[in-house]
Order: structure tokens, then sequence, then C-alpha cells
């Protein structure tokens, strides 16, 4: 496939990893089995992962092409929102696809999102666990409850205008990307939640795509009590600020 003028992509798609050497590999292929006659690029923005992430970024280079998979590494661990906008920096794409490295976003949805951008026009197009057709996989009944419980809770105080504000599978138009990273001041797993938040409130046309999330399928997941305590507060902050 022919890159655009100038070397410009029509996708970027933005994958941060951090200890992800043993999903890498098959999410960086699953990407290209689906998006066959899509000009993209993935950008990988790691964070220092000591487990060898990097070289495998790197042999992955080898077989793709250093044009279609982007390392932009940093020196550690700095957030998720500014390993978004470090990739951003780097991104040619009118299009900006979030998405996680574990396997637990599928890159089989990635057609449909690109489809309802095309179709509705949308800022932003999420992946939702919580329409018809989407859901979970993976989990034990207590952090299904959890999370349709902070869902609930977070639908009531913030009127957000999606139904899955915690996701992080997302494709947005560049434009809306920057406008909402600049605005956003969370970090971790809340900065998921006031991205969407905000992209409401400035008036942005949100539309879904139904999806199932998969937990992790190697290694070990980075969810645990601390970032319950940080969604508590940021759903505190938000309902303060927007």
């Amino acid at each position: 496939m022919e890159a655009a003028a100038g070397g410009k992509r029509a996708y970027s798609i933005i994958v941060p990893t951090y200890n992800e050497r043993l999903n890498i590999a098959l999410i960086v292929y699953l990407i290209f089995k689906h998006l066959p006659d899509v000009n993209f690029e993935i950008i990988i923005v790691d964070d220092g992962s000591p487990d060898g992430t990097q070289d495998i970024v790197k042999q992955l280079q080898q077989v793709y092409g250093e044009d279609r998979v982007l390392l932009r590494a940093r020196p550690r661990k700095l957030g998720l929102g500014t390993a978004y906008l470090h990739g951003l920096k780097h991104a040619s794409g009118e299009f900006v696809v979030i998405m996680d490295a574990d396997l637990s976003h599928h890159p089989k949805y990635l057609p449909s999102f690109i489809r309802k951008q095309k179709e509705t026009g949308a800022d932003v197009v999420t992946g939702t666990r919580y329409v018809k057709n989407g859901g979970v996989h993976g989990w034990n009944l207590m952090r299904k409850l959890t999370s349709r419980g902070a869902n609930v809770l977070a639908q009531t105080l913030l009127q957000p205008g999606a139904s899955d504000l915690t996701g992080s599978f997302r494709l947005y138009k560049r434009d809306a990307l920057e406008d909402l990273i600049s605005s956003c001041v969370s970090k971790g797993y809340v900065f998921q939640m006031e991205m969407i938040v905000r992209a409401t409130r400035k008036g942005y046309h949100i539309e879904e795509v139904p999806i199932t999330f998969v937990d992790r399928v190697f290694g070990i997941s980075k969810l645990g009590g601390s970032e319950i305590v940080e969604y508590l507060k940021g759903l505190v902050y938000l309902l303060l600020t927007t």
C-alpha cells in the first residue's frame, strides 16, 4: 500500500506500553491483519520497559518497516495522558486511534470504528462495554459489579453523553484530540473519563461502537486498589470542574 503524499498516513494508532513484551508482537500483527487496505501507522510509546518490549518492537520494525511501526520511547513511566501527547507529536494521521497493548482491545473492532466515523462524521468514536453486543470477558462477578457500579455512579453525577466513561479504546479526529488533551489535567485511568466528559461539554460529536473488553491475555493486570481511589477522586474533581 502506498503512503499518502508527504509520507502522511490517514490513521495513526497510538499504543502506550510498559512491560508488554508478551503482547506487542501479536497486537501489531492483528492490526495489520484487520486493516489490510487502510493507510495507517502504529506509534508505540514505551515508558522504559525493563522486560525487553523495545527489543521486540525493533524486530517488528524490520518486518513491517520503520515507517509503519514507529517506536517513540521515553526513559520511565510518565503517565498515560503524556504518553498520548508524546505519540501525537509524532503522528501524521488525520485521525488518531488510542488503544491498549495488552489485547484487551481487539484490533478486529478497528474497521467498525473507522466505518462509524465515516458514516457519521463524528469527532470521537469510543468503544463501549455497556450497550447491546458489548461486554467483558475474563472478569469475575465482583469486578463486573464494581465496574458497572462505578459507571452508573459516573453516569448519574456527570451526564457524560457516552455509556462507557473509563474505556480507552477510541478514535479521534486529530484536532479534537489535541484540544481535549490540552484541556485535561487528570492522570492514569481518570484521564480517559475526563477526556470523554470534556468532549461532551465542548460539544464534540461522539459516537459509540460496541466492543467486548477482554482482560489482558498475557502478563499481570495493572488495575488495583490505588486506581479505585484515584477514580473516586477524579469523579469528585470532574463533578466540581465540568
